[in-house]
């Protein structure tokens, strides 16, 4: 019996990925004239550390990642930030609702740092509706590695298994499976996700709802 449901972040409750890329692009560019934008794809959904060596990598640092990073973040700052609330969701709020009426434990388990974690959510109205924020940084591997969900669970006072992961990159989808959860994932062609693990395929994560009361039945 499922109890609890466990979101991912980025391409989940915000749609992130496709901003995040576009503007570590621009800033990659500058440094390789030759950057492609697919380059990049294996950041989506990687912890810090694999993400920022895809970014080195692909620019020509070679595996100096906390150097991009930090590279990154200075223009970033002089440029402007992003806005979360114009790719948030907009039919977050109300599954929300509907899976803490329905008596469902709800927590956030995302690679990206906690600060911003809790940002997007009190940014967007909808902190109060988790019991747990979790990040990816509070662990030495995050995902595809299975602890942050196996973490998150004994948190929320259930077992893996008691948990519906809702997911989108190949990453989170395998941590998700591997840490013996069944896993929604929302479907996006964009980056060339593998998403062969997850025990359902949704096209609105509003089905997150027919998901569970199929469980229920």
């Amino acid at each position: 019996m499922i109890k609890a449901v466990i979101f991912d972040m980025d391409g989940v409750i915000i749609d992130s990925e496709a901003v995040y890329l576009e503007k570590i692009w621009k800033f990659g560019v500058k440094k390789n004239p030759d950057l492609q934008l697919e380059q990049l794809y294996p950041m989506v959904g990687a912890s810090r550390e694999d993400c920022w060596t895809v970014c080195s990598r692909a620019i020509g640092y070679g595996d100096d990642w906390e150097r991009v990073r930090k590279e990154f973040s200075e223009e970033d700052s002089r440029t402007g930030g992003i806005d979360y609330r114009a790719i948030f969701r907009t039919e977050i709020p109300g599954i929300l609702k509907q899976l803490q009426d329905r008596g469902y434990k709800l927590a956030v388990a995302s690679s990206t740092e906690l600060a911003l974690v809790k940002r997007v959510m009190e940014e967007n109205g909808i902190i109060d509706y988790f019991e747990v924020l979790v990040s990816g940084e509070q662990f030495t591997r995050s995902k595809p590695d299975p602890e942050i969900y196996q973490y998150t669970a004994g948190k929320l006072g259930v077992t893996p298994s008691e948990c519906l992961a809702v997911e989108d990159s190949t990453f989170g989808v395998t941590a998700g499976h591997r840490a013996g959860m069944k896993v929604a994932a929302l479907k996006d062609e964009r980056f060339r996700f593998d998403q062969s693990l997850a025990d359902y395929h949704m096209d609105s994560l509003n089905e997150i709802i027919e998901i569970l009361k199929g469980l229920e039945a």
